[in-house]
């Protein structure tokens, strides 16, 4: 393979969440490979007022073995035509945007046309979302202004590749399953991470993990988990995120539903050396989305060989097998309870552990790198 320098245009550190530690791990994998690649980070990626959680910078120290350029201005139209003059500049082979809403489609188009202007280099686009989980008045006009300045696309749901294929039918794409997270930290015996959260290590937990937004579907699991069935055994359901919307109606449902005493509620950003405690102490992953496109939690779950529970929406689905590592659900509380049951009732953890030891070869970060760059011409 011909090495090539390359350019990952996204949130990185100090910036926080999934998008960072995917793009983080991507150059790493790049790097590995013998390419040389950076990252393009945000200087400001959202204004304060428009951000939903506590805070955008990440705890963790910063990576020492990455360059992160945080350069970008998400809404500085100025800071676009600099930074797309500065990168068509350095020589890159390939600049890859990760794409996830269309608020950062005006500045990543602009910065792409920059550099499609005055380099040779060619832009890919990691294509997360097209059409995005909450709808705002401009998301085609601003996306279809993005897509229309890459070469080419990776999609990581087969939801987003047929998007893509409709918007650009001539362009080349392609779909890869999102890569295992594999840079949490090791897999902790059950008893030991219950131990380190504080969890009484005779009871059973499931994980509901990752910020709360409505299309997560808590209020879905928190009606499905107050089944009078599942009261009956020794489980609860540790929910590990922050809130990215008003907690107030979650609290009265919890209230209302008599829940409280069968919840963990760990309600702040669960820093990256502490995600493998939480996925260590569950026995299962439940992912309850109204809608979704891919998750990262589904591939968190796949290196802590954990069983999942997803509902059919979007992407989910494809990534885990029914009834092999875990279920796939209809948005329908009664079936998620009956599944949960299921679960515990008919001992279903070590069957579904070990065939997801198996099935978890498939998402590599080695596949996804070469499907990348076959997305350019050979030279």
């Amino acid at each position: 393979m011909i090495k090539k320098k390359i350019l990952i245009v996204g949130p990185a550190w100090p910036l926080r969440g999934g998008l960072a530690t995917y793009n983080e791990r991507l150059c790493r994998e790049f790097n590995a490979q013998g390419h040389v690649c950076q990252i393009l980070s945000f200087s400001l990626q959202y204004p304060s007022f428009l951000f939903p959680g506590k805070t955008q910078f990440s705890t963790d120290p910063k990576p020492n073995d990455i360059e992160i350029l945080p350069q970008l201005n998400s809404i500085n139209p100025l800071n676009w035509l600099s930074v797309g003059n500065s990168v068509a500049n350095r020589g890159y082979d390939v600049v890859i945007f990760r794409y996830w809403m269309s608020f950062m489609a005006p500045a990543f188009g602009t910065i792409a046309r920059k550099i499609k202007n005055k380099s040779s280099a060619k832009i890919l686009a990691i294509t997360d979302n097209i059409i995005p989980h909450e709808k705002k008045f401009f998301d085609s006009v601003f996306t279809n202004y993005f897509l229309n300045s890459c070469d080419g696309f990776l999609s990581m749901s087969r939801a987003v590749y047929e998007q893509v294929s409709q918007l650009q039918p001539n362009k080349p794409r392609a779909y890869v399953p999102h890569p295992m997270y594999d840079m949490f930290g090791e897999k902790l015996l059950k008893t030991k991470a219950k131990e380190e959260l504080e969890l009484d290590i005779n009871t059973n937990y499931l994980l509901f993990f990752g910020f709360i937004r409505k299309y997560k579907g808590l209020q879905l699991l928190l009606e499905s988990f107050a089944d009078e069935r599942l009261k009956e055994l020794p489980l609860k359901l540790i929910i590990a995120g922050e809130f990215y919307e008003d907690r107030k109606p979650y609290d009265e449902m919890i209230s209302r539903l008599g829940l409280e005493s069968r919840l963990v509620l760990v309600t702040d950003f669960i820093p990256n050396n502490e995600v493998n405690m939480y996925f260590s102490a569950a026995d299962m992953v439940v992912q309850t989305y109204l809608n979704a496109t891919q998750s990262g939690v589904t591939q968190i779950a796949y290196y802590y060989d954990k069983p999942m529970l997803v509902t059919n929406v979007g992407g989910l689905a494809e990534l885990v097998p029914h009834n092999k590592v875990g279920y796939i659900t209809d948005i329908d509380k009664k079936q998620i309870a009956n599944y949960i049951l299921d679960f515990y009732t008919h001992g279903r953890e070590q069957e579904f552990s070990d065939n997801i030891k198996i099935e978890k070869q498939k998402f590599t970060w080695s596949y996804l790198t070469h499907e990348l760059l076959k997305l350019t011409p050979t030279e």
